[in-house]
């Protein structure tokens, strides 16, 4: 099981490209470098599972989380491209796709956003990221988060699954984002809902997660 992970979020004129990079390094070769010691004795086996604690942002990104999101595209492109070949060996490869989960992670997150100097980009972006941003995510974790005990029941029962699932998401309330984007191939159907959530109508997303 793979799980370590960091996350960042805010502006991308506020992240230096050392951050960036220490939390690719982290995210995605992180996960590389364990795949590249378990797999090859996996394969002499003909056996094994590889259970991958993803995220649904590597599925859909979210204004504001660009290289946390980014990381996690890498992963599942990644997985979705090994996975093929790993069957070949009777390997099974799961991702785990978790929305907001409540823990000291995010907590810590959010923290350090708030206090964070945003000085680097133009004060419009600086106050769309504290005031309209962090507020909604409050009220997104505090609607739709999942605790780490349900996150580990949902990767359990991927673990015990007979057929293992490729991707299981543990939050039913993101499914219809990710089906949205699904739906339109240009892209313009998601870009457009997640930009009038954003930008027109906050206060009805709010109310409604609520």
């Amino acid at each position: 099981v793979s799980n370590a992970g960091v996350g960042m979020a805010g502006p991308l004129e506020c992240q230096s490209l050392a951050a960036m990079q220490s939390l690719m390094d982290t995210n995605f070769f992180g996960l590389v470098r364990l795949v590249k010691e378990v797999l090859p004795d996996m394969k002499r086996r003909r056996g094994g599972h590889i259970v991958v604690i993803s995220s649904i942002m590597g599925l859909q990104g979210i204004v504001f989380n660009d290289i946390y999101s980014a990381s996690k595209f890498a992963v599942e492109g990644f997985c979705e491209s090994l996975v093929v070949q790993a069957l070949r060996f009777n390997v099974a490869i799961s991702l785990v796709e978790p929305g907001p989960v409540m823990t000291e992670f995010e907590t810590k997150l959010y923290e350090e956003a708030e206090r964070a100097d945003y000085s680097r980009t133009d004060p419009e972006t600086a106050e769309i990221f504290t005031k309209l941003y962090l507020r909604n995510s409050r009220d997104v974790f505090t609607s739709l988060g999942q605790t780490p005990e349900d996150i580990a029941e949902h990767t359990l029962r991927v673990i015990e699954a007979a057929r293992p699932p490729f991707r299981h998401q543990t939050n039913v309330a993101y499914t219809p984002m990710a089906a949205l984007k699904h739906a339109d191939p240009s892209g313009a159907l998601i870009t457009d809902a997640f930009y009038k959530l954003v930008f027109k109508y906050d206060a009805v997303l709010r109310f409604g997660l609520r």
